[in-house]
C-alpha cells in the first residue's frame, strides 16, 4: 500500500521523563519523582532505564484509555538535571 493511501497517520508524542537511578545490593533501582505509578529495577543502569521507558510507554497508554492526565511534559531533548544520576528520559508514544 502506498503512503498516499493511509487514511490515518500515528501521532507521535515525546515525553520528558525524569528519572532518578540508585543501587542497591547490586541491583539498580529507578524512579520518577514526578509519577509514582512510575518505577523499575534492573541489574545494570541500561536495562533500569530501558524498563522505566517501558513502564512509562505502558502506564501513558493506561492513563490515556482511562482519560486520567499525564503528568509528563512533552518535550523534543533529553535533558540533564540536577546530579549525575537523574535525567530526563524521552518516552514516545503512538496514539
Amino acid at each position: 500500500m502506498a503512503i498516499g493511501n493511509l487514511k490515518t497517520l500515528a501521532k507521535v508524542f515525546e515525553y520528558e521523563l525524569p528519572v532518578k537511578v540508585s543501587k542497591a545490593n547490586s541491583r539498580f533501582f529507578a524512579e520518577c519523582p514526578i509519577w509514582p505509578d512510575c518505577y523499575a529495577q534492573g541489574d545494570t543502569v541500561e536495562d533500569v532505564i530501558n524498563e522505566i521507558v517501558a513502564v512509562a510507554a505502558s502506564l501513558i497508554g493506561l492513563y490515556q484509555e482511562e482519560g486520567l492526565e499525564v503528568p509528563l511534559r512533552k518535550s523534543p531533548r533529553v535533558k540533564i538535571i540536577h546530579q549525575q544520576t537523574t535525567v530526563k528520559v524521552p518516552v514516545l508514544v503512538s496514539v
